[in-house]
């Protein structure tokens, strides 16, 4: 199933999927998200995300673009709605890419976000997330998970407050949550 572009304005934040029309400005998009995902205290948890050069970022995009509308991933990102300036993503991964990195018994929808860390993590996280989860609800999606560093506090309570439940060791490093509807 293929999941619709999630649109959300809320407050001075606006969530929006990567469109095709952003590739025109796809330089001054590359150079933020490479702010995000070469960020030493944003990627604190998560180092295999380090992008090491606009051009890296760029690329990312453009394979992104392509996932998208070919359902292997769902890059949304967070905006600043008075600045325009990006501040976070929202990555939302379906079953069947989950099965190519994953061995599990059951392939829900994944979720990971970042944030740039002088976003106010915890605030927009908390604001935006369980929108985010609505939204993604009335897709009929019925389940979502997410995979946490152990160490990563912020992020777990965060996963806590928007519903979703710790279900266990998914690693020696990270922790699973789940998120079911009905």
């Amino acid at each position: 199933m293929m999941l619709e572009p999630i649109h959300i304005e809320h407050a001075d934040l606006l969530v929006h999927s990567f469109r095709a029309e952003e590739i025109k400005g796809i330089e001054s998009v590359a150079e933020q998200v490479y702010g995000i995902l070469s960020d030493e205290d944003t990627l604190r948890f998560l180092p295999e995300k380090r992008l090491s050069s606009v051009d890296d970022a760029e690329t990312f995009l453009k394979g992104s673009l392509l996932n998208f509308h070919s359902g292997k991933n769902y890059l949304h990102f967070i905006s600043n709605r008075k600045s325009e300036k990006i501040i976070g993503m929202i990555d939302v991964i379906p079953p069947e890419t989950a099965m190519q990195y994953y061995q599990l018994e059951h392939y829900p929808y994944f979720i990971e976000f970042y944030l740039k860390a002088n976003a106010g993590r915890k605030q927009v996280m908390s604001l935006v997330l369980p929108l985010f989860i609505e939204k993604v609800k009335q897709q009929r999606i019925r389940e979502l998970a997410a995979i946490t560093n152990r160490d990563n506090i912020g992020a777990q309570k965060v996963l806590l407050r928007s519903g979703f439940g710790f279900r266990g060791s998914f690693d020696s490093l990270q922790d699973f949550y789940t998120i079911s509807f009905n």
